[in-house]
């Protein structure tokens, strides 16, 4: 199944498959359920309507976004070669416990086809294309959706405590462009791809296998979920294996593509 919101002239609607539910039904709502009684009520629901309008990013106010940090070995590499104090990075790589951190409120994210910035007090600046898990109160992953983490790599190599900053600010998330719930095992075999615009002209692209990071999905849930409630459901971006080369950063009016499996999140940069 696949869920999209849509902006109608009645207000926001959510679509499963191609077609509207019913206006009770929130992501909130199902993602309060279990996920057996979720796909169960998705299921029952009748599709009169096709559903239309502007594709909004498929999360509500009442849902966070949280982010795994050094997931991939890429990531790694490249986190401490942009700090004066690197082996922080190695040491949460090869630790028992996730670097995990707080990337944004959900009224914050911007969807599919909407502008992100970069900051404008940095001068090194990348996204960053990642599988995020969509999960529900019980803590079960019950879907997926694609995202992009902007970063920015000055702030952050600067001191690792300026994480907060170089992560979380005003459109530096994007999720989208829908929500397809399904099996985490069939996550493993996804692709995670980047391809980067500048003046209709691509100036970097890359693809990873999702195999390749280093934790699991239930081992970044469960530390998520361990001292932390979500009674209305959680989105989890699991880290990225892209990183530009080290000479590149992002500019205004660079258009940023990312394919996770067979969705795709295309989104204009501005500052």
């Amino acid at each position: 199944m696949y869920l999209t919101r849509h902006q109608t002239e009645q207000g926001i609607r959510w679509a499963r498959d191609g077609h509207f539910l019913p206006q009770d039904i929130t992501l909130s709502s199902l993602l309060s359920m279990s996920q057996a009684t979720m796909l169960d009520t998705l299921r029952a629901l009748p599709e009169p309507i096709a559903a239309s309008g502007e594709l909004q990013a498929p999360i509500e106010a009442a849902q966070e976004v949280w982010a795994s940090g050094v997931t991939y070995l890429r990531s790694r590499e490249a986190r401490k070669n942009e700090s004066d104090v690197g082996d922080v990075y190695e040491m949460v790589y090869d630790a028992s416990r996730p670097e995990l951190f707080f990337k944004a409120a959900g009224w914050r994210v911007k969807g599919h086809e909407q502008p992100l910035r970069i900051r404008r007090d940095s001068h090194w600046d990348v996204p960053e294309p990642e599988l995020v898990l969509v999960i529900n109160s019980q803590m079960d992953i019950v879907g997926y959706c694609a995202g992009n983490d902007m970063s920015s790599r000055s702030i952050e190599g600067e001191n690792p405590l300026y994480l907060p900053q170089a992560k979380v600010y005003d459109g530096s998330c994007a999720l989208g462009p829908g929500i397809i719930l399904t099996e985490r095992d069939e996550m493993r075999a996804l692709t995670i791809g980047l391809s980067i615009y500048r003046d209709e002209a691509l100036a970097f692209q890359e693809e990873i296998s999702i195999a390749q990071m280093k934790r699991s999905f239930e081992e970044l849930v469960a530390c998520l979920g361990q001292e932390l409630s979500f009674p209305y459901g959680v989105f989890l971006m699991t880290g990225t294996g892209i990183v530009p080369p080290d000479h590149f950063t992002l500019q205004a009016g660079d258009r940023v593509e990312i394919h996770v499996g067979a969705l795709h999140l295309h989104n204009q940069v501005t500052k």
